[in-house]
């Protein structure tokens, strides 16, 4: 069994940085987005690490979900994260010019994703940038497997729809 100790240090290892930048898309500043995360992995420490090793993502995901929102209560307003906030945390591409392309087209995708419900928005966001299972998201959501699974159906279409003029523009060249 891992010493709370060692479970803190191996989920800030590997979880940091995705915390930062799912914390990100609720608080929209950088600073108070590792604040939220600071609080996560305290709330992690004071935790038995046999009650939560086995489903460390969604505790993790949950609890940050959970912060970020406490937060955003005190301050009585939800802000949604900007696209220099998304570039900063996101990006690590090498060269400059493919780093600008993938820029720009993760700018157009976050524009068109800022069209749909929030709870499509956020489950997107759950499932492509901190890469976690439908049961996970329900875990840090508290919907339903199947909920999950329908909106993240429902929202990727709608996407594709809103998107059609432009992919087929890029085809037609």
């Amino acid at each position: 069994m891992e010493s709370r100790s060692a479970l803190v240090q191996r989920a800030v290892r590997e979880y940091e940085s995705a915390l930062i930048g799912y914390a990100t898309t609720f608080v929209s500043d950088l600073d108070r987005a590792r604040d939220v995360v600071q609080d996560t992995f305290i709330r992690l420490y004071d935790q038995e690490p046999g009650k939560v090793t086995d489903g460390l993502k969604s505790w993790l995901y949950t609890v940050c979900r959970n912060r970020a929102l406490d937060l955003l209560r005190r301050e009585k307003r939800l802000v949604s994260m900007d696209d220099d906030a998304w570039r900063e945390t996101r990006s690590t591409a090498p060269d400059p010019s493919e780093t600008l392309e993938n820029n720009e087209k993760r700018n157009e995708v976050m524009r068109y994703l800022e069209r749909l419900p929030e709870n499509q928005r956020e489950v997107i966001r759950l499932k492509f940038q901190a890469d976690l299972t439908y049961k996970e998201i329900s875990d840090v959501t508290g919907l339903t497997v199947s909920n999950v699974g329908f909106l993240l159906h429902t929202g990727l279409r709608r996407l594709r729809t809103l998107m059609e003029p432009q992919l087929s523009a890029i085809h037609q060249l």
